[in-house]
């Protein structure tokens, strides 16, 4: 080291090498453990009682949430993320709208409420709808959370410290991770969680405003003058890679088409949930239909009066008899039942 430069011991990021260079990462491998082994947990103890969950949900929960996850803490975006700007941009897009997603496709919450116990789920229930998680994942203070997270990480000094401290580093992972689900959470799966104006449409309506909001951070973040953490990027020397202020730029735009590109399979997740509420309600209004039909009592059976019997009641009108639908029927069948059928 001299005058504050450091020297860089990790070579060139070719393309091969951002894909094959790894690195674990103990707080990463917690996290992965502590998230998947819960979810795994509820999906052992509906089997043994005999009950399915969805594998579709299992794998995206695996596959896109927890895979994110260790994508972003473990892979070469993490390794490179201290000598340049743009993998640490990309990482931290992933952790806050990425990985929310995949985690809250799992629907973690109605595998919780359906694998836990009656005084587990009770007390979940309560938590959900307590004060502060109702007022953290109320839809405008969600998404105010998700867009400062940001924008407090890249123009403040608390960037810059994540990078010199690995403790306030997993820290930042945590809050990225944590603002990003208070959003994604309810939109999908915690109908508890919002109030009674946020329908589908409107929850609709939110998601498309959000990925419009997304996109702000990186916006400002490639188009802005100052330097992020300029001290600590100036001071890596490498012979490889982009200027300081073009990484920015890079780094700003990759967060940008990210947040773009994840926008729309976030609103098409919500219109499937849509669809999928609607069929809930038809199908239940069905079961009430039914039920009411099966309390209707059955008309008596008439027996056949005897031709030599007397009317029951004397003076009685009797009863108006029903035309046969062909003879009031104005339509091309009608017509020919009218005329014997030709």
């Amino acid at each position: 080291m001299a005058n504050g430069v450091f020297a860089s011991a990790l070579p060139a990021p070719t393309s091969g090498r951002l894909f094959s260079t790894w690195q674990a990462d103990p707080f990463g491998l917690a996290l992965i453990a502590v998230l998947g082994g819960l979810y795994a947990w509820g999906v052992v103890r509906l089997a043994r009682r005999g009950e399915r969950w969805s594998p579709v949900r299992t794998a995206v929960f695996a596959l896109l949430g927890l895979g994110t996850i260790a994508g972003a803490t473990m892979s070469s975006l993490a390794v490179y993320g201290r000598e340049l700007f743009w993998p640490a941009a990309v990482q931290n897009i992933l952790l806050d709208l990425v990985a929310p997603l995949g985690l809250a496709l799992g629907d973690p919450l109605a595998l919780a409420r359906r694998a836990l116990p009656e005084r587990g789920a009770e007390r979940l229930g309560r938590m959900l709808r307590g004060p502060v998680v109702r007022l953290l994942t109320y839809p405008l203070v969600s998404t105010f959370l998700v867009l400062g997270s940001e924008l407090v990480i890249y123009f403040t000094p608390y960037f810059e410290a994540a990078l010199r401290d690995q403790t306030v580093h997993r820290l930042m992972y945590l809050q990225l991770l944590a603002a990003g689900c208070l959003f994604v959470l309810p939109m999908l799966t915690g109908e508890e969680l919002l109030p009674a104006w946020c329908s589908h449409p409107v929850r609709a309506l939110l998601v498309f405003v959000d990925g419009l909001v997304d996109a702000v951070p990186g916006i400002v973040v490639m188009t802005s003058g100052t330097l992020i953490a300029g001290d600590w990027y100036r001071g890596r020397q490498h012979d490889w890679g982009p200027a300081p202020h073009q990484d920015q730029m890079l780094g700003g735009g990759l967060m940008l088409s990210i947040a773009e590109l994840i926008g729309l399979p976030f609103l098409i997740a919500v219109f499937i949930e849509w669809l999928r509420a609607e069929r809930g309600r038809t199908a239940e209004l069905d079961r009430q239909l039914d039920a009411e039909l099966e309390r209707v009592p059955a008309p008596a059976a008439a027996s056949p009066a005897s031709p030599h019997s007397a009317p029951e009641t004397a003076g009685a009108p009797e009863p108006e008899l029903t035309r046969p639908w062909w003879e009031t029927d104005q339509g091309v069948i009608g017509e020919r039942f009218r005329h014997g059928g030709s």
